[in-house]
């Protein structure tokens, strides 16, 4: 039998200057339909912060920089549905420059500022929990 991993997800919070975040929604892929941090896979050999950075740039076009830390969370709810798991690694973008595009049309339809207190639904299952996380200034909880 063959043993199954989770996978690794790095998701990037970039938040503007009225403190609105930068969702797009997903499609082609699991989680379609669902509103997400811009974010991929840790591909080997980089660091977070390089994967965030690469896929910002990559599904936005974005340049981002001073990232830090705010979520490390289990995400299962894909298990029944589509077979997987991720450890969700939620960074936030302490600056960014440009103004987003959709880069990737197969994999986002569209991307749009939210005010934190009024996000739209549904969202992937790694964003809600990095912002769960944010908001309550904690970095992991089971």
């Amino acid at each position: 039998m063959d043993q199954k991993y989770p996978h690794v997800g790095v998701g990037v919070m970039i938040m503007d200057e009225r403190g609105q975040v930068l969702l797009g929604l997903r499609q082609g892929s699991h989680g379609a339909g669902e509103w997400s941090f811009p974010g991929g896979h840790l591909e080997f050999g980089e660091t977070l912060f390089e994967t965030a950075v690469r896929e910002a740039a990559e599904e936005t076009g974005l340049l981002i920089s001073d990232l830090e830390l705010v979520s490390v969370a289990d995400e299962r709810r894909y298990l029944a549905t589509d077979g997987k798991h991720y450890v969700n690694i939620g960074l936030k973008a302490g600056r960014f420059s440009g103004q987003p595009q959709v880069k990737e049309p197969a994999k986002c339809r569209e991307w749009r500022w939210f005010p934190l207190d009024d996000l739209p639904q549904p969202l992937f299952e790694g964003t809600a929990l990095s912002i769960r996380n944010y908001q309550a200034k904690r970095i992991y909880q089971p």
